[in-house]
């Protein structure tokens, strides 16, 4: 384009000689279109130079740094509600605003004994929540998630269709056993006293043990008698 423009100043410097001599009046005015068409020309060559120009300082230009979008940290998730039907057993979990973000954003992934949820870039946050050994086996392929106002909804569908679950994990059942008395409710009234009374004798002291053997002497001599009263 450079020896373009050189060769349109050329025939322009040109055209203003022969103007500058010319006599005639058809003769100046016909130099004169022509210095005007050279002069329009070389002013358009020349914006040309000048766009295609910018155009490739712009191109130049580094792309810009797009920062990564950041979820801030991971919360777990520790309040749930559960219940549970003939097929499913299903745990409920509230995160407000859950219902807003894209549906790849929660993920669910279970396992025949487990399943953990994943919520990313909610308010800023991601939310987890991780469940291992479940009270009993679930179906992988027949569980699901379902999301709705505010709350995700886990379907565990279970492997053995119309049997209760008491717990949700082998865990709290075993923390709730451990829990129960030691001896058994559903035996004699009478036999779990005498167990608990048995217990606190094993683990009193000297005082509390004649306390015990006193009301217990007490006790059989009213029985010998037909007094049943204790």
């Amino acid at each position: 384009m450079a020896s373009t423009v050189e060769e349109l100043q050329k025939d322009l410097e040109e055209v203003k000689v022969l103007l500058e001599k010319a006599t005639r009046k058809r003769v100046r005015d016909a130099l004169t279109a022509e210095k005007s068409k050279i002069e329009t020309e070389i002013k358009n060559k020349m914006q040309q130079k000048s766009q295609r120009k910018a155009e490739l300082l712009e191109n130049e230009k580094p792309a810009a740094v797009v920062a990564p979008i950041t979820t801030g940290y991971t919360v777990k998730i520790s309040n749930y509600g559960w219940d549970q039907s003939d097929k499913f057993v299903k745990i409920y979990i509230t995160l407000t605003g859950v219902h807003q973000v894209p549906a790849e954003n929660v993920q669910v992934h279970f396992t025949e004994r487990s399943f953990d949820l994943l919520v990313k870039n909610l308010n800023g946050k991601s939310y987890s929540m991780i469940v291992n050994n479940l009270l009993k086996p679930i179906s992988v392929e027949g569980s699901s998630k379902k999301i709705k106002t505010d709350t995700v909804l886990i379907l565990c569908r279970k492997k053995a269709e119309n049997t209760r679950w008491d717990y949700l994990t082998q865990v709290e059942k075993e923390c709730k056993e451990k829990e129960k008395p030691s001896y058994d409710t559903e035996t004699d009234p009478s036999e779990g006293l005498m167990n608990v009374l048995k217990k606190i004798y094993e683990d009193g002291d000297d005082d509390m043990k004649r306390t015990i053997n006193k009301a217990w002497v007490e006790s059989r001599e009213k029985q010998a008698k037909g007094d049943t009263e204790f």
